[in-house]
């Protein structure tokens, strides 16, 4: 087991790298960024890349829709390089609210383009010649899909520091979930209760470790777990009961919320139908 920290999309980010080092000196072995739609992940990573010496970096999580997968590989080698072999790809679908509201791009088939972009991000660390051919993204792009017909397969420049970087994938669904556990080396899911996690996701763990790969090893599962040292406060608590408000109440519409659904699958069905009835309500 690893201990590690997410920073808050909001707060004194200057003040978490500073607490950061000092936790790195005691034995924090991994700090993750968020994006969503606040400030991007990978300037903030690069920053805090360039601050500390040791611990592992991750983003939680890069978005298949708002870059392309070479993109999204170079931009995994770059952070890797310049932490030296520190940086786990964390990626994601997020949701309908969030890549259409926010960047205005179609929110279709996310599984399929969660496969196609780890497939081609590592034919880029690996330096292959970038010839994909696949349903969601072609590289090069031909004349007869709308291309010019001069694109040419072309492989990274650089030499990434290491060509197999670990991929951490965000998953709640259960299609989504079964292809983590075919393809990714890590695995985030929010508000994951290991008393139940056989009842949410066990049919779809075990399809999905029946096709994997032996040399991606076995899965890493990176938890968010809040925790106070102490009894805690009233607005302690109140901390926790927010973001589980706004998870399962508000975190996508009514039919299309997996925090939702996930409690739901939970057994907390009357539960979550309360939350999410009175934060569309405006409570």
């Amino acid at each position: 087991m690893k201990l590690g920290m997410i920073i808050d999309y909001a707060g004194g980010f200057d003040e978490s790298v500073e607490l950061i080092q000092a936790y790195e000196q005691v034995g924090l072995e991994m700090v993750a960024i968020p994006e969503a739609y606040s400030f991007d992940a990978v300037s903030q990573l690069g920053f805090v890349a360039a601050k500390t010496e040791k611990v592992e970096l991750m983003s939680a999580i890069l978005q298949v829709y708002s870059r392309t997968p070479a993109l999204t590989a170079m931009t995994a080698a770059g952070l890797d390089f310049v932490s030296g072999g520190r940086f786990t790809l964390g990626l994601g679908a997020s949701g309908p609210q969030v890549v259409e509201g926010f960047h205005g791009i179609k929110y279709d088939a996310p599984l399929g383009r969660t496969r196609e972009a780890v497939e081609i991000c590592r034919k880029v660390w690996r330096r292959e010649p970038l010839d994909h051919d696949g349903t969601y993204y072609r590289m090069p792009l031909t004349k007869e899909h709308g291309g010019s017909g001069l694109g040419k397969p072309l492989k990274l420049i650089n030499h990434p520091l290491r060509p197999d970087i670990p991929v951490s994938i965000a998953a709640l669904g259960l299609k989504n979930v079964e292809l983590v556990a075919e393809i990714s080396q890590g695995w985030q899911p929010l508000f994951f209760h290991p008393l139940k996690a056989q009842q949410a996701w066990g049919e779809s763990l075990a399809a999905g470790f029946a096709k994997r790969d032996a040399s991606l090893g076995e899965l890493d599962i990176q938890l968010q777990v809040s925790f106070h040292v102490g009894e805690p406060s009233p607005d302690v608590i109140a901390t926790v009961r927010n973001q589980l408000a706004l998870y399962i109440g508000g975190m996508g519409a009514r039919d299309k919320n997996f925090y939702n659904q996930l409690a739901c699958r939970y057994g907390y069905e009357s539960e979550a139908k309360d939350i999410q009835d009175l934060y569309l309500s405006g409570n």
